[in-house]
C-alpha cells in the first residue's frame, strides 16, 4: 500500500464525511422512569447541545418552559391503551452542561402500562434515549428509545426486557459512527500512516488509551469535567492534522509555533477570567503540542513516538465515550457487562473504519486512480486543523 494510495483514501473519507455529518449525528438523553402503582415519574436529562436543536434561529437558547412544552408533546405513559394524565412538570437543578426535567403521570390503572417517547427523533433520526426503568416489584431495567423503538411494555402481559449485551455494543459501534469529532481523529490517524506498521502503531496506542480511562471513568475513579473533555478531544483533531502537515512541509518549527502561541495567548485569557478552560490546562496543552510537533518532525521515523502520544490521546478519547455512560448512573451489578460491551462496540466501530480505508486503498491501487500528494495532505490536513480548531475555540467559550 502506497502513501499516495493512503492519502487518496483519506480525501475519499472525508468527502463522505462531510455528506453524512449532518444524517448521522451523536444525539443523546437520559431518563429515569418510576413505576409505583399507577403512577409514573419521570426524569429526563438533556445535554445542552440538545436543548439549543429546540432553539429558534432568533432564540439561541430556549427557556425551560418551551423545553417543558416540548417534552409534554413527546413524551408519554398508556395504560391498556389511554393515555395518563400529565402534570405540568418542572426544571430540576442541573450541571452547565445539562438541563434536567421531572414529569409525572397518573393512570386509570396499573396494568398494561407502556412507556412511550419520541423525543428528538424528528430532529435527528439517529438519537438515542436511554431509559433506567424502575418497577413496582424492585426491577431495574436498562433499556433504549430509539426511532424504531420509541415505546416500552412495562407492565402488563409483556415481561420488561433489559437491554442486552449486543445492545451495548451496537452503542459503541454508533458512539464511533456517528461521532464527527471521533471519525475526524481516526481520518487523521489513518493519513499521518505511511506504512501498515505505522496504522498498527497509533490505532494500538489510540485503543489502550481510551480503554484505560474509559475503564476509569465509569467505575468511578475519576470524575473528568466533560466541558474540559470536549475541547481536548477537539484539539487533538487540530493536533493530528497539524502534524501531517509539519510533516508534509518539513518545517515542524512554524507548525509547532502556530498551536503553541495561540495556546499560550489563551492560557493568558484564561488567567483574566475569560474562557470555560483553566490557564493551567492550556498552558500544559501548548507545551504538550509544541514539544511533540517538534520532536516528531525532526525524527527520521516517529512511528513508535506516535504508539504514546496516540495512548495520551486515546486516554482524552477515552473520557468522552465515558461522557455517555457516566450520565446513566450505571447499576453496580451490570457495570462489567455494560462497560465490556460498549468497549467492544468503540473498538468495532473504529476498527470498520480503518479496514473501509484500507479496502478503498486497494481498489484504488488497482485502478491506479491517485491524486496529487500536495491536493491530499494540504486539503485534508488542512480541513482537520479548521475543524478542530472551530471545536476547541467554540467549546472554550461556551
Amino acid at each position: 500500500m502506497s502513501a499516495r494510495g493512503y492519502r487518496c483514501c483519506a480525501l475519499a473519507l472525508l468527502a463522505f464525511w462531510g455528506a453524512t455529518a449532518q444524517a448521522h449525528t451523536k444525539s443523546e438523553t437520559h431518563s429515569v422512569w418510576q413505576i409505583a402503582g399507577n403512577v409514573v415519574h419521570l426524569s429526563f436529562t438533556i445535554p445542552l447541545l440538545e436543548s439549543k436543536r429546540l432553539a429558534s434561529g432568533d432564540e439561541p437558547q430556549p427557556p425551560d418552559a418551551r423545553v417543558l412544552d416540548y417534552l409534554r408533546q413527546h413524551l408519554w405513559v398508556s395504560s391498556a391503551g389511554a393515555p395518563c394524565a400529565v402534570n405540568a412538570g418542572r426544571a430540576l437543578a442541573a450541571t452547565s452542561q445539562f438541563r434536567r426535567f421531572e414529569l409525572t403521570f397518573t393512570c386509570a390503572g396499573a396494568s398494561h402500562i407502556t412507556l412511550h417517547s419520541s423525543a428528538f427523533f424528528a430532529l435527528v433520526p439517529s438519537h438515542v434515549t436511554f431509559a433506567q426503568i424502575e418497577t413496582g416489584d424492585g426491577q431495574f431495567i436498562e433499556q433504549m428509545f430509539t426511532q424504531d423503538q420509541q415505546q416500552i411494555e412495562a407492565a402488563g402481559d409483556s415481561q420488561l426486557r433489559d437491554a442486552s449485551f449486543f445492545d451495548y455494543i451496537r452503542l459503541g459501534i454508533m458512539h464511533i459512527l456517528t461521532g464527527p469529532d471521533h471519525m475526524s481523529f481516526l481520518l487523521g490517524l489513518v493519513l499521518i500512516s505511511r506504512r501498515l506498521r505505522d496504522l498498527v502503531f497509533v490505532v494500538t496506542g489510540f485503543t489502550i488509551g481510551h480503554s484505560i480511562t474509559l475503564a476509569l471513568a465509569v467505575t468511578g475513579l475519576l470524575r473528568p469535567h466533560a466541558e474540559y473533555i470536549d475541547a481536548l478531544v477537539a484539539l487533538t483533531i487540530a493536533m493530528i492534522g497539524a502534524e501531517n502537515i509539519a510533516v508534509a512541509t518539513r518545517r515542524p518549527g512554524t507548525v509547532a509555533t502556530g498551536i503553541g502561541v495561540p495556546l499560550l495567548v489563551m492560557a493568558g485569557v484564561s488567567f483574566a477570567g475569560i474562557g470555560t478552560l483553566p490557564p493551567l490546562l492550556l498552558l500544559g496543552a501548548a507545551l504538550f503540542c509544541w514539544n511533540y510537533l517538534m520532536l516528531s518532525g525532526q525524527m527520521r521515523d516517529a512511528g513508535r513516538l506516535r504508539l504514546v502520544v496516540t495512548l495520551v490521546f486515546g486516554l482524552i478519547h477515552g473520557f468522552g465515550f465515558a461522557a455517555t455512560l457516566l450520565e446513566m448512573q450505571l447499576p453496580a451489578n451490570k457495570l462489567a457487562q455494560i462497560l465490556f460491551g460498549f468497549n467492544i462496540g468503540v473498538e468495532i466501530g473504529q476498527l470498520s473504519l480503518v479496514l473501509a480505508l484500507i479496502g478503498l486503498v486497494t481498489v484504488l491501487a488497482r485502478v491506479k486512480l491517485s491524486l496529487p500528494r500536495p491536493i491530499v495532505v494540504d486539503t485534508v490536513a488542512a480541513g482537520l486543523v479548521a475543524v478542530g480548531t472551530f471545536w476547541f475555540i467554540s467549546r472554550s467559550f461556551i
